[in-house]
């Protein structure tokens, strides 16, 4: 296997007739790049420097499925540098430093080279670190791509060297062209054959794709390839077809539309309320009609605190880990802690005070003149802060609890506490008492 071979002269995906479906639709140019107009669209400066042949180095980062490295073969098609392509999880610091030794032959010569460095996450801080001197030199223009969050898993020393692009998971418009011009294509896709694909079925692909160009097409290509023709040959699509090659059912919930922010809205809701069946059940039917996990972890820490807030702080506490637990472990079994921490919210004693508080404060911050810190409050650690009057007449709290001062001109009550309570739902103990249920002492 050679891995440092210029692969980009090998590019041509319509020849590999036996490759997968979502190899062979791979997009060739950037007009046939579909989605991330963010980024690649007209007038966009990766467009451009994709389009002008001077790359600089970058990281892309996002889902699976969402044109990572379709975008780095457009670009290998289009640039005239040598075009290296590295896998991090199958190459060690030895491999890739013949690739760095070998672009600074070429720079030499007065050639670029372009590596692109798939899953760069998997490389540790010394191979990261190996890139640094060529990468910023410019012996070597690093294309890398992960689908983990590259301000965690790469060095700020790269990554300050770098411009980091994040791709976005495709609409289900997106993947419907894409599945539309797979079926139509004659020469890398399914047009020579007599194919018809139900409207619904169709768009059952694109929803439960969740945003992956490779799973839709996969799907596609198992549906095609798995469903008997008809006696004139005729290959046909149904609903149950498509729910049979992507192994989902449908369930009625549009990303975009009103199912889903009704159903997020009966989630919030039935936590806020204290139903804890109600609330799983509305959390399973996101996750299961393909919700991102990260959007319904932000809206249980957003719950955590508003609606329980005081009342219990280790919701937050329990709320903020499935968060990091769903970006850490992914779906399927991010579901776990994601009910937990739902749970455990829709079961705690609620209290809006925090909420209350903060909203009446920022209201009086935008309308009101804006108070001025008391001199006995500013600080006074550095010279000539005690000559101004700063920190005059303050009392230090522990060392005179029993003080009164004042902490802010025109004293207002902002904070309410409140606690309201029992929970809805909660184990009992086996003498019958509802740890939960706690009344306030």
């Amino acid at each position: 296997m050679d891995l440092f071979g210029d692969q980009h002269l090998d590019m041509d995906t319509s020849k590999k007739a036996d490759a997968p479906l979502a190899f062979r639709m791979a997009p060739r140019t950037l007009d046939e790049y579909v989605g991330q107009e963010h980024i690649i669209g007209e007038g966009r400066l990766l467009r451009r420097a994709v389009e002008a042949d001077s790359i600089s180095s970058i990281i892309l980062y996002g889902p699976p499925g969402t044109g990572k490295t379709a975008l780095a073969r457009v670009i290998a098609r289009k640039t005239e540098a040598a075009f290296r392509w590295l896998n991090a999880a199958m190459v060690g610091l030895d491999d890739l430093r013949k690739v760095l030794k070998e672009a600074r032959e070429l720079h030499a010569r007065g050639m670029r080279t372009i590596l692109f460095l798939d899953e760069i996450h998997r490389f540790n801080k010394l191979q990261q670190d190996a890139l640094l001197p060529d990468v910023e030199e410019g012996t070597l223009i690093l294309i890398a791509a992960t689908v983990e969050n590259p301000f965690f898993y790469i060095n700020s020393a790269l990554l300050s060297r770098s411009q980091v692009f994040e791709l976005k998971p495709l609409s289900e418009d997106h993947l419907l062209g894409l599945l539309r011009r797979a079926i139509s294509d004659s020469v890398r896709g399914f047009g020579s054959m007599d194919i018809e694909v139900d409207d619904e079925a169709l768009r059952h692909l694109a929803l439960v794709a969740d945003g992956d160009a490779r799973r839709a097409l996969t799907a596609l290509e198992v549906a095609v390839r798995t469903t008997p023709a008809s006696s004139e040959g005729a290959v046909h699509i149904t609903m149950e077809a498509a729910q049979d090659s992507i192994q989902k059912k449908a369930v009625v919930y549009d990303r975009d539309g009103d199912a889903h922010y009704d159903t997020i809205s009966a989630f919030i809701k039935s936590m806020r309320g204290g139903d804890p069946d109600a609330t799983v059940y509305w959390l399973a039917k996101m996750l299961y009609a393909g919700e991102d996990p990260r959007f319904v972890a932000r809206r249980i820490v957003i719950a955590a605190s508003e609606d329980v807030g005081e009342a219990d702080p280790m919701a937050l506490v329990l709320a903020s880990a499935a968060l990091r637990a769903v970006e850490f472990v992914g779906m399927p079994e991010a579901r776990i802690p994601l009910a937990q921490a739902a749970l455990y919210v829709a079961n705690a004693p609620k209290s809006n005070a925090c909420y209350m508080a903060i909203k009446e404060a920022m209201d009086d911050v935008e309308s009101e003149t804006t108070r001025e810190v008391p001199e006995h409050l500013k600080d006074a650690s550095y010279k000539g802060a005690r000559e101004l009057g700063h920190g005059k007449g303050y009392i230090y709290t522990h060392d005179h609890p029993e003080a009164s001062q004042s902490f802010m001109p025109g004293q207002r009550t902002y904070y309410r506490p409140a606690r309201q309570g029992p929970p809805a739902a909660a184990a009992d103990d086996e003498e019958g008492r509802n740890p939960l249920n706690k009344k306030d002492s």
